[in-house]
Formats: structure tokens, C-alpha cells, sequence
């Protein structure tokens, strides 16, 4: 009798759970699916606000009011080269850092850990950061505007810093007595037991050179990025209905359809990339933060 109680409660206690999750997972997916049915939806059923997750009058006119109207390939190949890149240098220069911080020898350890995470609370403000790399470095429309402010996050610096701590420091000992020094200790022992954290910190450090375009705004405008022209044509985008012209409404696009198409292709890249990496991220995101 009593197994039977037991085994009811379980029963109503995995309902629960399974309602609880599918309505976490409705308001979850809901805004996602909104944006995407308005960004395929007719301009007068957005103006009227007639929008739900399926579009009433499927249209594809705001993806062609982008895309045609719009030189978007060299943005985009732009943005693509300023991500891997950024990504790349990004990963490697954090790991190097990481791995110095982690080190019990260095004698400036905590001195340089303390300095560090100062930053990520006190901040020198634009203006400083402007007249750095404007005037005194003279990058100015120069690619590597793009690149050197982003190569050190501090957070991920930390992150790396606690996964190496973790690993066995016998490896790194045994590799000193077979003769190898620091940095081919850190290239081929550190770095391959690191993979899950540093393909979280890739992620991190991809995600936001991807959606930066304030980079572009401030310091490179000859050299837009497809956030930058996205975001140009948001601001731009003006409602294209004449009234007396009912054959034009059949390519008519309305403001917020246009933003909403703009939010739908600055997000599906990061969308395609992250199943590829999200065991390496949980991996990374766990790992890294269990210490003995």
C-alpha cells in the first residue's frame, strides 16, 4: 500500500515537472518565434499588430528590402574575418595569461590577479580609450582597431586561470624534468587539456565581436562591419506603402519588420555555431569552476 502511495506521488510529481518544463520552454521560445513570424509577416498586419508566432500573410519583402537594397557581402565578410581572428587571438593570448596567473612560482601572482580584476569593476571610460587608440595608437580605420581592445576579458582570463588550477600539477613537473620549458609546457600539455574552457572562452569572445558594432561606429566607419550596416538600415528604414499604389504592397516593408528581419540575421550565425560547441561550453562552465 504504501509502495503504491509512493509510486503515485512520483507519478504526480513527474507531471508537475513536465508542465513546469513545457511552459519554461513556451516562454523561452515565444519571443524568439514573435520576432521570426514578424520578420516574415505582411507590413500592414505588423502595423496593426497582428502578430503571434505564425504570419497571418507570409512575405518574404523585408528579407529582400535588406539584401537587395543593400551591400551586405563585404560587411559580412568582414565580420566573419574580425570574429575567427578576433576569436582566435582572443583564445590564445587569454590562455597565455592564464596560464602565467596560474603559475604558484610567479612571484606577482596575486599582485597581478588583484590589478586585473580591479578592471572589471573600475573602468577608465571612453574618453581615455578613444585617445588611446585613436591618437596615440593611430588605428583609426585600421583593422586592428577591431582586434587588440578584445584580446584580454578578464572574466575569461579568470575562468582559464581556475580550469588549469584544477589539472594535475604533476604533469607539469614531469614535462620540467623531461626538459621542456614554459611555453612547451603550455603548448602541448595546457593547451590540449584545456579545450573545453578555451572553446567556452572562443564562444564568449566570438559572440561578442560578432554583435559589436559600436567598434565600428566610433573608430572604423570605412570599414563596416554587417552589425554596423544592420544597424544603419534599422535606423534608416522607413515604412515603403503607397497608399494609391495597391500592386506596391506586395513589396512594402514596415519598420519594425525590417528590424525584427535584422534581428533574425545577426542572430542565426551564433545559433548555428553553438551546437557545435555546447558540450565544450557546460564542459568548460563546470569544470573550470570545481576545485579541490
Amino acid at each position: 500500500m504504501n509502495r503504491t502511495k509512493i509510486k503515485s506521488r512520483e507519478n504526480i510529481l513527474d507531471w508537475v515537472l513536465l508542465v513546469v518544463f513545457i511552459v519554461l520552454i513556451i516562454i523561452t521560445l515565444y519571443p524568439f518565434l514573435n520576432v521570426l513570424a514578424i520578420s516574415f509577416n505582411d507590413p500592414i498586419d505588423t502595423m496593426r499588430n497582428i502578430n503571434f508566432v505564425i504570419p497571418r500573410q507570409f512575405t518574404l519583402s523585408n528579407y529582400v528590402y535588406i539584401f537587395e537594397e543593400n551591400n551586405l557581402i563585404s560587411p559580412l565578410i568582414l565580420s566573419i574575418v574580425k570574429t575567427v581572428v578576433g576569436a582566435a587571438t582572443g583564445v590564445i593570448c587569454t590562455a597565455m595569461l592564464a596560464y602565467v596567473l596560474s603559475r604558484k612560482d610567479f612571484y606577482f601572482n596575486k599582485v597581478f590577479t588583484l590589478l586585473f580584476v580591479v578592471t572589471m569593476y573600475v573602468s577608465g571610460g571612453l574618453i581615455p580609450e578613444y585617445l588611446l587608440l585613436m591618437r596615440t595608437l593611430g588605428l583609426g580605420n585600421n583593422f586592428l582597431v577591431y582586434i587588440l581592445p578584445g584580446l584580454i576579458w578578464v572574466y575569461n582570463v579568470i575562468l582559464v586561470r581556475s580550469f588549469i588550477e584544477g589539472l594535475p600539477i604533476a604533469l607539469q613537473e614531469a614535462a620540467r624534468v623531461d626538459g621542456a620549458n614554459d611555453f612547451i609546457i603550455w603548448a602541448r600539455i595546457i593547451l590540449p587539456l584545456c579545450k573545453p574552457v578555451l572553446a567556452t572562452v572562443a564562444l564568449f569572445v566570438a559572440v561578442g565581436q560578432w554583435n559589436s558594432f559600436m567598434d565600428t561606429y566610433l573608430y572604423a566607419k570605412e570599414l563596416p562591419t554587417l552589425q554596423y550596416v544592420l544597424y544603419e538600415i534599422m535606423e534608416t528604414a522607413t515604412i515603403k506603402i503607397d497608399p494609391h499604389a495597391a500592386e506596391q504592397m506586395k513589396n512594402a516593408v514596415s519598420p519594425l519588420s525590417v528590424r525584427m528581419a535584422i534581428t533574425i540575421v545577426a542572430t542565426v550565425p551564433i545559433i548555428i555555431v553553438y551546437p557545435f560547441l555546447q558540450k565544450y561550453f557546460v564542459g568548460g562552465m563546470t569544470v573550470g569552476a570545481v576545485k579541490d
